[in-house]
């Protein structure tokens, strides 16, 4: 496990610190809200369809609307749109709140909501997965990533909890309020963060490319890297044929094999204590190849997810289930590093922006197909079927030569240029970035050849000025 030093190395940058203190309330506030949803529209109209035109209001727009949310968090200074759309989240919730508490609340009230909610989302999540690595050193990416994800977890784990004694034993108003503060709060501490800036400026008065020519490019920045296009592809599948199949049929499955529906519980509470202990495990664990290890740990998901559904002994699949949460949380930090280590850092939003919206494109289908699915083929079947397809998924996305070879980068990323773009430097250049001179002779005046900021010892980083992150969670 890793020492509290490591936790306070990380720790210890104002602008990281405050961006994780605002990140640990809003997601809180998430995992609260999502459970809040579905008891609070059963118990309004008792309609199983109502909690799906309501969820899917809220996350339809979020798919929709995440490559504009890339190309403008690219765009603009992150920090101010994380703050905006934390203040848009904390007006539309504190307004469900009023709703609930003054008996105005109709589902069509959810549903408008719900839609500006999640278009308010599709802006916030690659403006904060883009603004993180500005936050600390290039050194200390990867125990940034684990922090947060730690947290994230966490917040994942207790807010369920939270919304039900919140919901049942006060008032469905409580937990929306509660939302709405935890916004108000992030917003608050984002508002103090000077985060540095990372990759070249654009000049003042340079012209600015369509929406459509940026959406564009950030395309062609996953196109043209086989571990970034493979791994999303490969995790769409896995979220359609088992993320949303084990939210539906999951606990039909709990009451079939084991006879108790809190089973489900059980077995989703091991997965989220797993994913914490991942993610805290990340802070020390640097494999040498990161996509290749991730890609080999995810398969244990799928695996526990069978166990489950087979209904094998219930101690067995706990374990299982803890394992493979901790193989998602440690994917999930190596994932986010190497994204934000070689994508160009003007272009890391929209590449973000790619990854959500490719990994839960299908998942709203998978919310609509498992139950008429279990109906015909039976809950286990469709559970253990999907956990089976989502097995080949992986072992596929791990192909590719790039995914398996891809190795670990500990150099910084002198003046915004990514670890990937460091072979295409002149060679004397790149001698002199690592701290190192050619064997055959030295190359004089090497000084001059560096950018301003950049000695012949090695690189030094950019001085920082002011400018400007569930899924349900996949990795």
């Amino acid at each position: 496990m890793p020492s509290p030093r490591q936790l306070l190395r990380v720790l210890r940058h104002r602008d990281f610190r405050l961006l994780w203190l605002g990140n640990s309330a809003s997601v809180l506030g998430d995992g609260i809200v999502i459970v809040a949803l579905a008891l609070f529209v059963v118990e309004l109209t008792g309609s199983a369809t109502d909690v799906g035109l309501v969820l899917g209001a809220y996350s339809l727009p979020l798919i929709g609307f995440l490559l504009v949310g890339g190309v403008f968090a690219d765009r603009l200074p992150r920090h101010h749109v994380v703050v905006a759309t934390d203040l848009v989240r904390c007006a539309l919730h504190a307004l469900v709140a009023v709703l609930i508490l003054t008996g105005a609340v109709r589902i069509w009230h959810l549903v408008a909501i719900g839609v500006l909610f999640g278009t308010a989302e599709a802006f916030f999540r690659p403006a904060s997965t883009g603004l993180l690595p500005q936050t600390v050193p290039e050194d200390e990416i990867q125990e940034a990533n684990a922090l947060k994800s730690m947290s994230t977890n966490a917040a994942e784990f207790v807010g369920p909890a939270l919304a039900t004694a919140l919901v049942l034993g006060f008032s469905p108003a409580a937990a929306f309020g509660l939302d709405a503060a935890t916004f108000l709060v992030s917003a608050i501490l984002l508002l103090r963060i000077h985060p540095r800036e990372r990759g070249p400026i654009a000049p003042p008065g340079a012209a600015r490319a369509s929406i459509r020519a940026d959406v564009r490019v950030g395309f062609g920045e996953v196109r043209s890297r086989s571990w970034v296009w493979a791994t999303l592809a490969a995790f769409c599948v896995a979220l359609f044929v088992v993320l949303a199949p084990l939210y539906v049929v999951g606990p039909l499955v709990a009451k079939e094999q084991y006879g108790d529906l809190a089973v489900f519980g059980y077995v989703l509470a091991a997965f989220g204590a797993g994913m914490v202990s991942g993610s805290l495990a990340a802070l020390r664990w640097r494999p040498r190849h990161p996509m290749r290890r991730g890609m080999t740990l995810v398969l244990l998901w799928p695996t526990a997810i069978a166990l489950y559904a087979i209904g094998a002994p219930l101690e067995v699949v706990v374990v299982a289930m803890a394992l493979a949460g901790a193989g998602v949380g440690l994917f999930d930090v190596w994932w986010l590093t190497e994204l934000a280590n070689r994508i160009p850092p003007d272009k890391l939003s929209r590449v973000t922006a790619y990854d959500w919206m490719v990994s839960l494109g299908l998942m709203p289908l998978g919310y609509v197909l498992a139950g008429p699915a279990a109906e015909a083929f039976g809950a286990t079947e469709v559970l253990l079927g999907g956990a089976i397809v989502a097995f080949v998924a992986f072992a596929l996305g791990s192909l590719p030569r790039e995914t398996r070879m891809l190795q670990r980068r500990e150099e910084r990323a002198e003046h915004g240029l990514p670890p990937d773009a460091r072979p295409h430097l002149p060679r004397a250049l790149r001698h002199t970035l690592s701290g190192r001179t050619p064997r055959s002779r030295a190359t004089p005046g090497v000084e001059a050849q560096l950018p301003p900021g950049v000695s012949a010892g090695g690189a030094r980083a950019r001085s920082a000025r002011a400018t400007t992150p569930p899924r349900p969670r996949a990795r």
